[in-house]
């Protein structure tokens, strides 16, 4: 378990205090609740069987952590794993449809269990869905993400093809448990588009929609290299079948978004899996691992790409009305506001260790680097740029959200970059930033775990 004086460790971003936590799942709102699951383990190891975590909110900022809400039953479809998913209200029930793992098995399975408790825990596994035959070409086959669509369901299942493609396979149902298949609603073989790998599997697909239409967001996968980035694409209607990715956050720590389609907010909410950056060894000896995004609203670009910004009820978060932030000192938790214009933001961290926020409206881009921070891995990359970062929408330039080790930047183009960094020295921080520049003291927002 984490230690108490663990600087790294997030205030206000949903986090477990031990294990290893990865893709946000099921995001549902039941009379006034949300309820999101989340890949856990109760321990630090990949080996450790995967359950779904639990975390509720009445305001999408503060947040109680529960017990598992699901766990690996034994002998079930599930045994050895229950990976991700989403969820759906019905009535009084939640109904979870996600990945059963069991070793040996090619594929994930496609399972329900129905929660009869207000979402604080599920039933048994039932799977709803067959496994694809082999002369369907498949390779993998996991993360559902069902719907309601024109008085029936729809489901989205992640796939890999033995043609080296990723793809979105589609099911059609009217009951939740008899599906058919209605062909893929995109795919493209591997390769580089804008200098994104489009990878050779498709994870966690998700369909959001907007005012411009449905956009569909997957998370870049391969065999050989593993996770790499959550990419959007419109869906529907003229949009193409074999589609023109674009990436969703430059940052180097998002993956596995999980999109909660409606809300009483008033729009869709998204959250995102915020990964380590250090090493296995580092955080297996920090005893926790991972972490969940803020969550955000989206919007669809002129250019079809998927842009975000923090939802709403995050400035809630803010503590005070807000300080010059150039020279602050900092708790290891803050909100940094640039409101137009340029140059850098600079957190010094003590030991000739500091990050810094580039913000070049003459370019367009802002980057971040962090090669003066210790702790990132190597093969992490130091140095993330977002493109296309400024508008007239009328947001701030910049807003830049510190959480012990996370870092959540957004611009007002609705780009975004997460990315983590692990400071040797403990808070306070020093901050340097242009003219204007407002910082805000941001409060702790999460309760203490319940007991296992």
């Amino acid at each position: 378990m984490a230690s108490a004086s663990d600087h790294h460790l997030p205030a206000y971003h949903v986090h477990t205090s031990r294990g290893y936590l990865n893709d946000p799942n099921g995001p549902v709102e039941l009379e006034g609740t949300t309820h999101l699951y989340f890949q856990s383990r109760p321990y630090p190891h990949k080996d450790v069987p995967v359950e779904w975590g639990h975390a509720s909110t009445t305001d999408l900022i503060n947040w109680r952590l529960h017990r598992p809400a699901m766990s690996p039953l034994p002998g079930a479809r599930d045994a050895d794993g229950c990976w991700s998913g989403n969820a759906l209200v019905d009535g009084s029930e939640v109904h979870a449809y996600y990945s059963g793992k069991t070793a040996g098995d090619t594929y994930q399975s496609v399972l329900r269990a129905v929660s009869t408790d207000g979402g604080a825990s599920f039933g048994p596994p039932r799977q709803v869905l067959a496994d694809p035959l082999p002369d369907e070409q498949v390779t993998m086959f996991r993360d559902p993400f069902v719907y309601r669509e024109d008085d029936a369901l729809t489901m989205m299942v992640g796939a890999a093809r033995a043609d080296g493609s990723g793809a979105i396979r589609r099911y059609r149902s009217t009951d939740g448990i008899s599906w058919a298949y209605t062909g893929d609603v995109a795919g493209r073989v591997r390769g580089i588009v804008g200098g994104e790998d489009t990878g050779e599997g498709w994870e966690c697909p998700q369909i959001l929609p907007t005012d411009a239409g449905e956009i569909a967001l997957i998370s870049s996968w391969s065999f050989a290299d593993g996770v790499g980035h959550v990419l959007s694409f419109p869906v529907g209607g003229d949009a193409p079948v074999v589609p023109v990715p674009q990436r969703v956050d430059h940052g180097t720590s998002f993956y596995a978004a999980s999109v909660m389609r409606e809300h009483s907010s008033g729009s869709p909410v998204l959250w995102g899996w915020i990964r380590e950056a250090r090493s296995t060894v580092a955080w297996q000896d920090a005893g926790w691992a991972g972490a969940i995004s803020l969550p955000r609203t989206a919007w669809c670009a002129a250019d079809g790409s998927l842009r975000t910004a923090p939802h709403p009820a995050v400035d809630a978060l803010r503590i005070d009305t807000g300080r010059p932030a150039d020279g602050a000192r900092i708790d290891g938790r803050a909100e940094i506001v640039v409101p137009e214009g340029g140059g850098a933001v600079r957190i010094d961290f003590g030991a000739d260790e500091y990050c810094t926020i580039d913000i070049d409206p003459d370019a367009g881009i802002v980057t971040l680097d962090r090669s003066h921070a210790a702790g990132v891995d190597p093969l992490d990359g130091s140095r993330s740029v977002a493109p296309d970062a400024f508008d007239a929408s009328g947001r701030p330039a910049v807003r830049i959200f510190v959480d012990g080790s996370i870092l959540e930047i957004f611009t007002s183009a609705g780009r975004s970059v997460t990315s983590r960094v692990y400071p040797r020295s403990a808070p306070e921080w020093t901050v340097h930033a242009p003219a204007g520049a407002v910082l805000f003291d941001i409060r702790r927002s999460i309760e203490a775990e319940s007991t296992r």
